[in-house]
């Protein structure tokens, strides 16, 4: 069985050292771009308090991508759909 030298584990030790270093070093952008805070729009819709009327609006802004987080009744006549996106 054949001895490895101790200054040539030292240098391969260090070599793995540094290039772990290296990557964690090139991985923190990445980690630093996936906590960016996201950002939503709001939009609020009255409509009619008919079930047609509600699931026309309710498609119509599904379609472009809204999503309805929330339904007010405001004053009980006029419900007001609130999307987000």
């Amino acid at each position: 069985m054949q001895k490895i030298h101790p200054s040539f584990a030292w240098m391969v030790a260090g070599i793995s050292l540094g290039a772990l270093g290296l990557l964690l070093l090139m991985g923190q952008p990445f980690t630093a771009k996936a906590q960016e805070q996201k950002r939503f729009q709001y939009q609020i819709v009255e409509v009619l308090p008919d079930t047609q009327n509600m699931q026309s609006k309710l498609n119509e802004f599904g379609s472009s991508g809204w999503e309805l987080v929330a339904v007010s009744m405001g004053n009980m006549t006029e419900p007001r759909l609130i999307f987000k996106k």
